[in-house]
């Protein structure tokens, strides 16, 4: 599913149903159409995740798009109502799209096991959760890991808990957990230094405006794109300002197909294209007829374009050696035409 030779684009649905099942399916059906590998969801309630609580620690107030909130009424209206998840999977496996969620605790984990949900993606304020991690490590499917608010050590420690139980497919994600993210402090280059450290595959979990982030990390190495998909912004809805709509996530679709074409690997064999483009390359020619037993000089051999010649490394070389032939002008010069001595 995640390789390395083509990036995994993912369409992440989150809250972009604003709690219509009917647009949840339908968005399905859009991000298929877009192009994207798969659909990803959440699966939690507002139990699952948080306390009804109204003390102050539950209120959002660092500087998102939901200040103000408290976190329980949030996720009230963002949750994705578990009775749908079985259709769907239908519909996404119907559509051909690879189906997977992020569960965010155990009893959500069971849920998507009763679906046999393929991956399973930790989100970037779960990292810290390393029972759930343990948990889905577990089940020997690939994990998914965002790193939005992870110090060093919370990776380390997150990549070795799914180590440690032998599931060794982990992809780390380079993620700025804003909402929106500033491109400023999309920090792509971590997403190569994620898979050296930490002996990964990597990838980026983008919450920027537009395209530029995602087209710019397939450059970087990245194996795996997420991005929030909304059917249309007139939705509304907790995501909808931060999300993608079907033609600009169909549009990042092809600029990042296109980047992997362009990014393409590292070799110095010749594509038959260049073998062919190497006519027009430099070589050495007789630049005005010459006689048997003339001498080479400036005057009557140079290094011009088309590469039918001699190599011009030659040119000095041959300066003042003798022609054992009568040349024309135009004549690709060759080391037979030349007195051996």
């Amino acid at each position: 599913m995640i390789t390395s030779d083509k990036c995994f684009i993912i369409a992440e649905l989150s809250a972009n149903h604003n709690g219509s099942k009917e647009i949840a399916i339908e968005t399905i059906r859009a991000a298929k159409r877009t192009g994207a590998d798969a659909i990803k969801f959440q699966t939690y309630t507002a139990d699952t995740i948080t306390l009804n609580s109204k003390k102050d620690d539950f209120k959002l107030k660092q500087g998102t798009i939901w200040d103000g909130m408290f976190l329980h009424d949030l996720y009230k209206q963002a949750y994705t109502p578990w009775e749908w998840f079985e259709d769907l999977y239908k519909v996404a496996r119907e559509e051909g799209l690879i189906v997977f969620s992020s569960p965010f605790d155990k009893t959500a984990v069971d849920l998507l096991e009763s679906l046999d949900n393929p991956i399973y993606k930790i989100a970037s304020f779960e990292i810290t959760d390393i029972p759930l991690i343990e948990y889905c490590a577990k089940t020997m499917k690939p994990i998914i890991i965002s790193t939005g608010i992870a110090t060093d050590e919370d990776i380390e420690l997150a990549v070795k808990t799914c180590r440690d139980v032998g599931n060794n497919d982990i992809t780390l994600l380079k993620c700025t957990s804003s909402y929106p993210a500033p491109i400023e402090e999309a920090n792509l280059v971590m997403i190569k230094d994620l898979k050296k450290r930490f002996n990964v595959k990597s990838g980026l979990s983008d919450h920027t405006m537009g395209i530029v982030t995602p087209v710019v990390a397939v450059t970087l190495g990245a194996t795996v794109i997420e991005k929030h998909f909304i059917l249309n912004k007139e939705i509304g809805g907790p995501d909808a300002s931060f999300s993608l709509d079907e033609t600009e996530f169909t549009q990042m679709v092809s600029a990042v197909r296109a980047a992997e074409k362009a990014s393409g690997r590292i070799s110095y064999q010749l594509t038959e294209k260049m073998k062919n483009g190497r006519e027009f390359s430099r070589s050495l020619y007789i630049c005005k007829d010459v006689k048997k037993g003339e001498f080479i000089s400036e005057e009557n051999v140079r290094s011009i374009r088309p590469g039918f010649g001699l190599h011009p490394k030659y040119y000095n070389d041959i300066l003042g050696k003798k022609l054992l032939f009568d040349l024309e002008k135009g004549t690709p010069l060759d080391l037979n035409h030349i007195e051996k001595n």
